[in-house]
């Protein structure tokens, strides 16, 4: 499970049981090897015998392992315990949970106590989002630095994507991410309106289809998981004075698919630039070329594009959501809801020709 130290142990029994406690012994409680025809088991359980008050008590302290069902991170297990942490005690018959906690890096058991939310404290970093410069751009205020800042964030990520990995569990659950999460393509289907007489039940059982296709597609590319920041969209990117930029709010774990990152930013361009008329065009259209064809110059990674679509999907879906994007003209989200269709019925993207996804 995890070394424990006996001190610890018992340090963190004090921690979260009232009274006088002392630890008198632990041992393992049956075996993974024992269960029937059941031979794969999420943790080994350990028996806790310790005294409380000088009353003798038992209990069953439990771990999980990582593993490839969406158990690869800490942070998947720990919302499990939580899970169980939480609701165990309130089912007949269930047994009752007593404490739960972490070990830190130091090996010592902290208690979590009485958790209702959690929270995170990041560094304040100076700079204006990103998206206010395209907010200029769309006025028509075009500057050199703008392309200077689309060819950085190519470099940046062609340095990221470069470190890669070899765990294909890890690219298949990020493709099962993207298709089927909450937050992703079928949880963003979700939060649309229903009926919605924009997007009508049909089109969107016809678009679920497809991406169902592509991902047994991607299945044959996981020798492209990549190191990836996973949310890389204008308002998660901060733009200093000195033109340098910082990332914000990295998603959905370390590593991924390289055209996740590229289709985020790029789809944005695309947005922007239809509010100008019913293609991508000018100075957006600079701004989308420079990334993608710095990005390519820079990796060779032409196989990108035959994967990028699902992703672009992912991302038109989000921009065009009525819940996200309320004030689109009919046109935007018309157009946008064309491209995530029109997409998908090309086995390789062709980003030099994006104009054609946009017909109807």
């Amino acid at each position: 499970m995890f070394d424990m130290k006996l001190e610890d142990l018992e340090n963190y029994l004090k921690s979260i049981m009232p009274g006088k406690v002392k630890l008198t012994g632990i041992g393992e409680i049956g075996s993974l090897d024992e269960q029937g025809m059941k031979d794969f088991g999420y943790g080994k359980p350990m028996l806790i015998n310790f005294t409380q008050d000088d009353k003798p008590v038992q209990a069953v302290i439990s771990a999980m392992k990582g593993d490839k069902y969406g158990h690869q991170y800490y942070w998947d297990r720990a919302a499990i315990l939580m899970f169980q942490y939480e609701t165990g005690g309130l089912m007949k018959r269930h047994v009752q949970p007593m404490g739960m906690g972490y070990i830190d890096r130091s090996g010592r058991m902290v208690p979590v106590k009485d958790v209702n939310e959690f929270f995170i404290l990041n560094e304040k970093v100076s700079g204006k989002d990103y998206f206010l410069d395209l907010e200029r751009v769309k006025k028509g205020q075009f500057l050199d630095s703008d392309l200077k800042m689309a060819a950085d964030f190519a470099l940046w990520l062609a340095d990221i994507h470069s470190a890669k990995s070899s765990q294909k569990d890890l690219y298949d659950r990020r493709i099962r991410q993207l298709i089927g999460d909450s937050e992703c393509i079928f949880g963003l289907i979700d939060g649309y309106p229903y009926p919605y007489k924009d997007f009508p039940e049909q089109r969107f059982i016809e678009l679920e289809q497809q991406l169902v296709r592509w991902r047994w597609k991607l299945k044959k590319y996981s020798h492209r998981l990549s190191e990836v920041h996973g949310d890389f969209h204008p308002w998660n990117v901060l733009v200093g004075s000195d033109g340098d930029f910082s990332v914000l709010d990295r998603s959905r774990g370390q590593w991924g698919e390289p055209g996740d990152d590229v289709s985020t930013m790029t789809c944005n361009y695309l947005l922007y630039s239809l509010y100008s008329g019913p293609e991508m065009s000018g100075d957006f259209e600079k701004l989308y070329m420079t990334l993608w064809d710095t990005y390519l110059e820079k990796t060779n990674d032409k196989e990108m594009l035959e994967v990028v679509a699902p992703f672009y999907v992912f991302r038109g879906l989000v921009i065009a959501s009525p819940e996200w994007y309320p004030g689109h003209p009919p046109e935007v989200r018309n157009a946008l809801f064309r491209f995530l269709e029109n997409i998908l019925t090309d086995d390789v993207f062709e980003y030099q020709n994006i104009n054609k996804y946009l017909k109807g």
